[in-house]
This record gives structure tokens, sequence and C-alpha cells, in this order.
């Protein structure tokens, strides 16, 4: 009797990790006949037929668009990441667009994970999208924390041939790249466990004791927000580590023009998984992406309280790459400015 009460034990646990697998969040009602993708006043319209919420800021009237940005937010976050930031850039003639990526801010069913491919897909779609509305102007993918994760996912290995991707920059803020490569072997353990078992689980980053910023303030704002998530689904977090192995699996390819900032002080992002990340790029060639690291940033680069010194090298960087940045936070050896955080 041992034998089938034990086969038994197992059919039923193999049944309760399928019952409990990982949930993507459910694709849009044109999955199997998709449209083209299109760009309303106040959403992408995706191929699959899902409207995402769009932010635009455009330079004043009588100001000519000399670049156009297309941003997208972090992990739990959504567009109104760029607000500050995109309302100095338009400013100065740049035109940005962001917008809310499926499964996060006022897009339906957020909370629950999309998927990279879905998200690489969207962003493709959004480039070549406001690459037709500004013909004859550069136009550059700007991507925050997950967001320059789903950019360099995106590339992927095809990055020689432009991965797809219809941009002539990239800037990756604070990139997440915290794969499994460079994560503990316990931490990667459980959070499969978790992922198949409660995929439902929500956790919150109460008790982590981690700072993403100096500027309370908006910290502050952020608690406030009910389009910011504040309790995650555990599969979410297990969809994003995949994410984050693609990113950093794709770093080695990033030989096309990009610029690439991280905070001394980001407690986010791991210091090993920024020094792997940095230490796979490209060794050498016109291409190798600018590295500059701030001593006073966090993980939140565009909205810590020294957020105009990182727009301001922004926008010197994309009007022209060869230069020097501004700050000088280009000018010293990256590997060596994240040992410090050790």
């Amino acid at each position: 009797m041992a034998r089938p009460a034990a086969l038994a034990l197992a059919v039923l646990f193999t049944w309760a990790l399928v019952a409990c697998t990982p949930r993507l969040l459910a694709p849009g009602p044109h999955a199997e006949a998709p449209v083209a993708p299109a760009l309303d006043a106040d959403a992408l319209r995706t191929a699959d037929g899902l409207r995402l919420p769009l932010r635009s800021w455009l330079p004043p009237d009588g100001t000519q668009v000399q670049a156009a940005v297309v941003a997208l937010h972090g992990f739990n976050d959504y567009s109104n990441a760029f607000a500050k930031p995109a309302d100095w850039l338009a400013a100065r003639g740049f035109a940005v667009y962001a917008y809310d990526q499926r499964g996060f801010g006022a897009t339906p069913g957020a909370g629950k994970w999309a998927g990279a491919a879905a998200m690489a897909d969207d962003l493709r779609a959004m480039l070549g999208l406001v690459r037709a509305r500004h013909p004859g102007i550069p136009t550059h993918a700007l991507g925050l924390s997950m967001g320059g994760a789903v950019v360099l996912a995106a590339l992927g290995p095809d990055a020689e041939a432009g991965g797809g991707l219809d941009a002539d920059s990239f800037v990756l803020v604070g990139p997440a790249v915290w794969g499994r490569a460079t994560m503990p072997a316990y931490q990667s353990l459980a959070l499969w466990l978790a992922a198949h078992t409660v995929p439902w689980l929500r956790l919150t980053a109460r008790g982590l004791d981690i700072t993403p910023s100096d500027n309370v303030e908006m910290l502050r704002a952020l608690s406030r927000d009910p389009l910011v998530i504040k309790e995650t689904r555990v599969d979410a977090i297990w969809g994003l580590v995949g994410l984050m192995d693609l990113a950093l699996e794709a770093t080695a390819h990033l030989d096309r023009p990009a610029l690439v900032l991280y905070g001394s002080r980001d407690e986010v992002i791991p210091t090993a998984a920024a020094r792997a990340m940095l230490a796979r790029l490209p060794p050498t060639g016109d291409g190798r992406p600018r590295i500059a690291v701030y001593d006073a940033g966090y993980h939140m680069l565009l909205r810590d309280l020294q957020a105009e010194i990182v727009w301001r090298d922004i926008a010197a960087w994309l009007e022209d790459p060869a230069a020097r940045l501004p700050s000088g936070a280009d000018a010293r050896d990256p590997l060596a400015a994240l040992a410090g955080r050790d």
C-alpha cells in the first residue's frame, strides 16, 4: 500500500504545482488576429488590441523638435515617472513619450506580469510609431530600471543588426539586471518555490530597509499615488527576474550608441549585478556605451534631489554622444566607482 500512497501524493503534488504556476497577464482581444499598432493622443494601441495609457511632453509652440524620446518606466511604477524630467527635456526641444507598460499603471489587469516578449513588442511598436510621427529626426529609447531591462531584452543577441528596435541610441538609467547569475542560489530557489506554490501571494517592501532615493517628498507622493503598485504578486517578481536574466545576457551585445547611468548609492540593484552588467559590455570599438556613475545618486536618479544634474547629462549626450558629460560622472572608471558601494 505504500507505493500507491506515495504515487498518489506525487500526483497530487505535481497537480498542485501545475495549478499554481506563475500566471501571465492575458493578451488583448486581437491576439489571434493582430491589428496594426496605432498612436492616439492618450494611448498606444497595441497589435493585440490593448490601449496603454500614454503621456507626452512636446516642445513649446514654435520650438523645433530636435529629437524624440520613448521612455519606459520601472517596476510597479507608470508613465508619470517621467513628468519632471520630460517636462525639462521638452523645454529644450525634445519630444518625450511615455506609456504605461502592460501590467502597470492604468492598464487592464495591472499587477499581473505580462511577459518580456509582449513588453518588448510594445516597445518596438512605440518606437516605430514615434519615428513615423517625427520623420527625419533622431528617435531614442530611454529605459528606467525595469524599463532599461526591457530595452536590453528587446535588443537581445541580435543587437548588432538592430535587434528590431528602431532607435538611434539608448539611455539606460539604473538598468535592472539582477538576474539569477548574480543572485544567491537560496534566493533563486525560494522565489521558484513561491512562484510555483503561492503565485497569488502579495508582498510589500516594508521591512527591507532600502532607500530608493534621497527625495523624501517624492517618495511620500508615490506612497499616496493609487497607480503605483504597493503590493506585488510573487509571480510578477518571478517574471521580473526572468526579464533581468535576459537583460544581463543581452548586455554583451550592446555595441550601439548607449548611455548607461548608475548611482553609487543605489540600494535596489546590488553592486555585484551592476558590475556584472558593466563587465559584460563590449570591451572595444566606437560603439562602446558611455558609462556614468553619480556619487550622490540613488536608484531613482531621475527623481533624486540631484536629478537635474542627470537630466543635463542626458540632454547633452543626446545632442553630442562624443562629448564629455557636463557633470563629469563619466570621467572615472565605472567599475572602480561602483566598488565604493561594497
